[in-house]
């Protein structure tokens, strides 16, 4: 697991682990490419010590980038990441990798971002407005790359707005996260988008059931040696700014203090971001949690924060 730190790497490990499977991490020191490397290294020869002869898995949900992230940051965490895919190669593909399957986080709202005509499914042509959207369309195309080279099989995971406990507080992203931090502080919460703004809201433990299953579906024999399938991660449920706000004064009892604002992200932001996976379907047939139970989980979490100190 890559990113087992960060709010999606972090769920999909309890999930791997509440199906029994044997869930290997490491620390990344991710400002050190050099160092992050042998890390990399140290990661791959540990499973595939762990592995033997038999299948092995590995899940990438790391990634620092937002909206907001510079060119030259995004180009710098691209690199990383084909040089970790090129340790992959060496260590555990040197005989191929058809025992081998592979995981990729990418983003919904950065590819589909400038595209028309919603409900975007995996069909729908891509069109990133910002540099984080090209850069994780170009991380999709790296891994596809690893797959065809190697036999890995691989998935694809364009995940929708990605919400719940173990949020990056510190990370400009997770509206309803800010939402909640500004509730315990007090302080207003600057939105820069219209409120009738659409977004799908995927609960994280919904998100991480999602990825285990569509890495259970990757390995079965309709599934090629080498194929890299690309699915979307979402509630499939579209939810305003609007109705998130009336959420959350449901929950915190009081209407949020909202700052109607302006900035310079806001023109890679879409209005409309509906989305609707129509590539293995039957992984979506689980009910996702309600909007309103996600948040107050979410506050939940955050207040625990506030009272331990960590926030």
């Amino acid at each position: 697991m890559i990113g087992a730190g960060g709010l999606l790497g972090k769920a999909v490990v309890r999930e791997l682990q509440s199906r029994g499977g044997a869930v290997l991490t490491s620390t990344i020191p991710w400002s050190d490419p050099e160092s992050a490397l042998t890390a990399f290294r140290e990661g791959a020869e540990s499973l595939r010590e762990a592995a033997g002869s038999g299948p092995w898995t590995i899940a990438w949900c790391a990634g620092a980038g937002v909206t907001g992230t510079s060119l030259e940051a995004l180009e710098a965490e691209l690199s990383l990441f084909a040089r970790a895919l090129g340790v992959f190669e060496e260590i555990l593909c040197d005989a191929g990798g058809e025992n081998g399957a592979m995981f990729l986080a990418s983003s919904a709202g950065g590819v589909y971002a400038g595209a028309s005509t919603p409900p975007f499914t995996e069909h729908s042509p891509v069109q990133p407005l910002a540099p984080y959207g090209f850069a994780k369309l170009r991380a999709e195309a790296t891994v596809a790359d690893f797959a065809r080279r190697t036999g890995v099989r691989t998935l694809v995971g364009r995940v929708s707005n990605l919400y719940g406990p173990g949020q990056n507080l510190q990370k400009p992203q997770g509206l309803i996260s800010v939402f909640a931090k500004a509730h315990l502080t007090g302080a207003p919460v600057s939105v820069y988008v219209s409120l009738d703004t659409l977004r799908d809201y995927l609960f994280v433990d919904d998100a991480s059931r999602l990825v285990a299953d569509g890495l259970d579906r990757l390995v079965l024999p309709d599934v090629h040696p080498g194929e890299t399938v690309v699915k979307i991660l979402a509630s499939q449920r579209a939810d305003t700014i609007g109705n998130l706000i009336g959420a959350c004064r449901a929950i915190f009892k009081r209407r949020p203090l909202i700052i109607l604002g302006a900035s310079p992200f806001a023109k890679a932001q879409a209005h409309d971001l509906r989305l609707r996976s129509v590539v293995w379907p039957e992984l979506d047939a689980h009910p996702v949690t309600p909007l309103a139970v996600g948040i107050n989980t979410t506050v939940q979490e955050v207040q625990r924060l506030a009272l331990s100190g960590q926030l």
